[in-house]
């Protein structure tokens, strides 16, 4: 506030007017005419370091911000999680900046100026929630009155300069479809780091292993009695299995479906005195089932049978489900994850459908 009040009393006007001296270096213009040449080439210096270590301390909020949110959802290629390559990337894209702008700071100031102050205005918005949370009364209003002072600013200042906010969308627009490209094509991978059996889990596996692994996809109801004994006689009516088959029922429960990659926790029980049943947590149902029974194939020595329902409706509306909940039509997309994970048919788990 005192630059800007200093600035315009002792600077004319017609030399902050476009092409003027002042024009973009308001306190370089006082440096050099009230304090001499060599304070104000020391200043403009200063200014450039000042300048080249924000620009540097943005491209390492970049570099922290980009591996850690982006990976994991699947919205970036597994390189960018890599410093050098996001270093070569991110400076590309600050020359492609520079050359669209033809190195105009003019130009370049409405979409920083919108940059910053949505910045700002989220920042301010995440704290007033955070001390509100806490019960902070006096934070809390403090904090909103600057909130509300940004959430005035931001718009005023995108309807006096559009442009930061046209280019400010284009760039969210091309980030947003290149990560959902991305996230398309990687879709069916297996999308588990690792798997862990507990020990119940562990003896049910050495139990069956003897005859076949039959592990039956549940969708966990009621979890009562008549739900597993349904589900048992119509697997049997479905596929004409023997009256009474060995089977593990597996479940597995959605609690956040934007994490891409997850490790999966998988712990036994028996429910109702009989039936035996295998719970875990993931991302995605398919991709999930399709990693655990590569991995009881791996730990057993034996290829399982893995049997599902086919769900009803559209299969495209299932699709996007999948996409965008972890559900959907699992049948298929579990299959064609084993598919592309193991390419060997005879060492791919069997996948039944009724």
């Amino acid at each position: 506030m005192t630059s800007s009040l200093v600035t315009t009393l002792l600077i004319p006007a017609e030399d902050f007017a476009d092409g003027g001296q002042a024009n973009g270096r308001a306190l370089a213009f006082l440096a050099h005419q009230h304090l001499g040449n060599v304070f104000g080439t020391v200043y403009d210096a200063s200014t450039i370091a000042i300048l080249w270590f924000a620009g540097a301390s943005a491209m390492a909020g970049m570099l922290n911000l980009i591996p850690r949110y982006l990976p994991r959802y699947g919205m970036a290629p597994e390189w960018a999680r890599a410093v050098r390559p996001l270093v070569l990337v991110l400076t590309a894209t600050a020359f492609l900046i520079t050359r669209i702008f033809d190195a105009d700071v003019d130009a370049q100031g409405g979409a920083y100026a919108t940059g910053v102050l949505v910045l700002m205005t989220s920042a301010s918005v995440a704290v007033t929630l955070a001390c509100r949370r806490d019960g902070q009364r006096r934070l809390t209003a403090a904090f909103g009155a600057v909130t509300l002072v940004f959430v005035y600013t931001t718009p005023d200042n995108v309807v006096e300069r559009p442009d930061g906010l046209k280019i400010g969308l284009c760039f969210i627009a091309a980030i947003m479809g290149v990560s959902l490209l991305s996230r398309l094509r990687r879709v069916f991978e297996l999308r588990t780091t690792e798997v862990t059996l507990d020990a119940t889990s562990r003896v049910f596996l050495r139990d069956c292993a003897r005859r076949t692994i039959r592990l039956v996809a549940n969708h966990p109801d009621a979890r009562d009695r008549a739900e597993y004994a349904d589900k048992v006689r119509q697997l049997r009516l479905d596929h004409d299995l023997p009256n009474d088959p060995d089977v593990i029922f597996v479940e597995v429960t959605v609690r956040d479906p934007s994490d891409f990659e997850a490790s999966l926790r998988v712990r036994g029980e028996v429910l109702h005195d009989h039936y035996r049943v295998i719970t875990l947590e993931s991302s995605s149902v398919p991709n999930a089932l399709a990693a655990l029974t590569l991995h009881v194939r791996d730990v057993s020595g034996v290829v399982p049978h893995v049997y599902f329902e086919w769900t009803e409706g559209n299969p495209a509306l299932h699709f996007l489900r999948f996409l965008l909940f972890g559900q959907g039509e699992v049948a298929p997309v579990t299959r064609e994850v084993l598919r592309r994970a193991e390419p060997e048919r005879h060492r791919r788990p069997h996948v039944h459908v009724g």
